[in-house]
């Protein structure tokens, strides 16, 4: 996409040459433009970036400013587009556990929730699965574990397979909801982290195949897991 910035501050071709260099450094800008004859800036990019971060690239005495697109609608379609592959996810595997509800006279949350836990993990398994190396990498990056024993990251993606199919046959639900309860808390722990310290890595939810940031999403994905495998575990005991 590329959208034009009012740009202001520039006064001769030495800062036209700064201010590009330092635009071109951002992440996923192709190519910039900048005049200060009209103070504007052309800025072509793979993915809509943040008013902010355009300004955070530059010195204080340059300030940069939207034209003819709404910032805030840029963001929310960016933010779509971003995660786009996990929304969908989560769409078709809640729509696979309500109409599986639809066998029974009422709605059993229980059930559900147990429907739901295993198309999550057998399908966040199946992804993983898909590049395992890759996968493994990239979870090294942020999980506690996986930073000491790298090895961790292959064998979380064979418990998660192993989650999946507990949850699908029922298999002993209190063992399979602890296993679930400890290791989406340890795997939190490392997603907090690298959020609160707005560490700019990827997400490995998705195996190496979706390329997609470390954000609050992630938190909520592990977080609900946590969230339901808790209240499972409260009502077996």
């Amino acid at each position: 996409m590329t959208h034009k910035y009012q740009l202001t501050g520039m006064t001769c071709s030495s800062c036209e040459a700064k201010v590009k260099s330092a635009l071109m450094t951002i992440e996923n800008v192709t190519a910039v433009e900048v005049s200060k004859e009209t103070n504007s800036a052309t800025i072509s990019m793979d993915k809509h970036i943040a008013l902010s971060d355009f300004q955070k690239a530059l010195d204080s005495k340059y300030q940069i400013s939207a034209i003819n697109h709404n910032e805030i609608e840029e963001q929310a379609k960016s933010w779509l587009e971003t995660y786009k592959p996990i929304l969908l996810i989560f769409f078709y595997i809640s729509l696979v556990t309500i109409l599986i509800q639809f066998k029974n006279e009422n709605f059993n949350w229980t059930e559900a929730m147990q429907h739901f836990m295993a198309g999550f993990f057998l399908v966040f398994s199946f992804f993983k699965l898909l590049n395992l190396k890759g996968f493994a990498e990239s979870y090294q990056m942020y999980d506690v574990i996986a930073k000491r024993v790298p090895v961790w990251g292959n064998v979380y993606a064979i418990i998660e397979l192993g989650l999946g199919i507990g949850y699908l046959i029922n298999f002993n639900p209190l063992a399979t909801n602890s296993i679930t309860f400890v290791v989406m808390s340890i795997s939190i722990i490392g997603v907090l982290q690298s959020v609160f310290n707005k560490k700019k890595i990827q997400c490995a939810c998705l195996g190496a195949v979706f390329n997609l940031p470390m954000s609050t999403v992630t938190i909520i994905e592990d977080a609900l897991m946590i969230a339901m495998s808790g209240i499972m575990i409260f009502k077996l005991l």
